[in-house]
């Protein structure tokens, strides 16, 4: 499938609460199995709701996870959706050597292969963790046989983010190899690029300016990259003491999740990331180890 036939996919990173970074050095690796257990049915339920809003998926699913889930993992593929990585471990991209970073994203791809039955064809970095200084991931990505990536956020941000990147789906030029990448999505406007793509900003915005903001890119007709994490609809997990705006960040809206993915999906076709593949007549982006380049036509 092309990337002309339709223009929106929606993706989960599956993952337990306390796999996201803002707990990286609040929860130890040695307490995620004691804590484990509130990510499943959260997968349930937003596959529940994928079935009623008649949309499927790319559920980009820790290995981690995938080790200690067959079952809910094998249900996912059964109930029409894709299958990628989101790592092994949860680790961010740029704090790990190469050697490390290629180990933990072949691991992965196979513990979600070895629990679903079915090839993984797309990886999503932890935190959008490939950025200008870890651009030399992605040709390790396509040495792993990774066909796509969903790992660049153009935009400028604390943890993420390769402002001026292209927010278009691209084909990748990596020395010889190709992939494909599917940037997250944003919204031009005043000549900046603004997040548009789910997660914490359709949390976090008030929600006239995310409704604003989406119709906007919608009417420019550009790709729309939606995402969430099932601990986004769990507003009942545990409270973990942060700094202030760490907690903001984190606990703020999830009770208004569901709804607010329900207005922005329901009724449109959204489809799995890998199901628009090839991309045809995409741009070409020449990635160097530390450096990109547009190519021309």
């Amino acid at each position: 499938m092309t990337e002309t036939r339709g223009r929106e996919s929606l993706s989960v990173d599956v993952e337990e609460y306390f796999h996201a970074t803002i707990f990286e050095r609040r929860i130890d690796v040695s307490e995620w199995d004691a804590r484990s257990g509130r990510a499943a049915p959260c997968v349930e339920r937003l596959l529940d709701l994928f079935d009623e809003w008649g949309v499927r998926a790319t559920f980009f699913t820790l290995g981690w996870y995938a080790e200690r889930n067959g079952p809910l993992i094998r249900s996912i593929a059964e109930r029409g959706h894709e299958l990628g990585s989101h790592s092994r471990m949860h680790r961010l991209v740029y704090d790990l050597s190469r050697d490390e970073f290629r180990e933990d994203a072949r691991r992965s791809k196979q513990a979600v292969e070895d629990a679903s039955g079915v090839a993984v064809r797309g990886y999503r970095a932890p935190t959008f963790s490939i950025t200008a200084r870890s651009l030399w991931a992605l040709r390790i990505l396509a040495e792993l046989g990774y066909e796509y990536d969903s790992s660049i956020f153009p935009i400028h941000h604390d943890r993420y983010g390769i402002p001026g990147f292209p927010a278009e789906p691209v084909v990748l030029e990596l020395g010889g190899l190709t992939m494909a990448e599917f940037p997250a999505s944003t919204v031009r406007v005043a000549g900046n690029e603004l997040p548009i793509s789910g997660g914490g900003y359709i949390r976090l915005l008030p929600w006239p300016l995310f409704r604003w903001a989406l119709a906007r890119h919608r009417r420019a007709g550009r790709f729309l990259n939606l995402y969430t994490h099932p601990w986004e609809i769990d507003p009942g997990q545990p409270r973990v003491p942060l700094p202030p705006v760490s907690a903001w960040r984190h606990y703020s809206g999830l009770d208004q999740v569901e709804s607010r993915l329900a207005a922005t999906v329901r009724g449109r076709s959204f489809l799995p990331l890998g199901e628009r593949l090839p991309l045809e007549n995409a741009p070409h982006v020449a990635v160097g180890d530390d450096a990109w380049t547009l190519l021309e036509k």
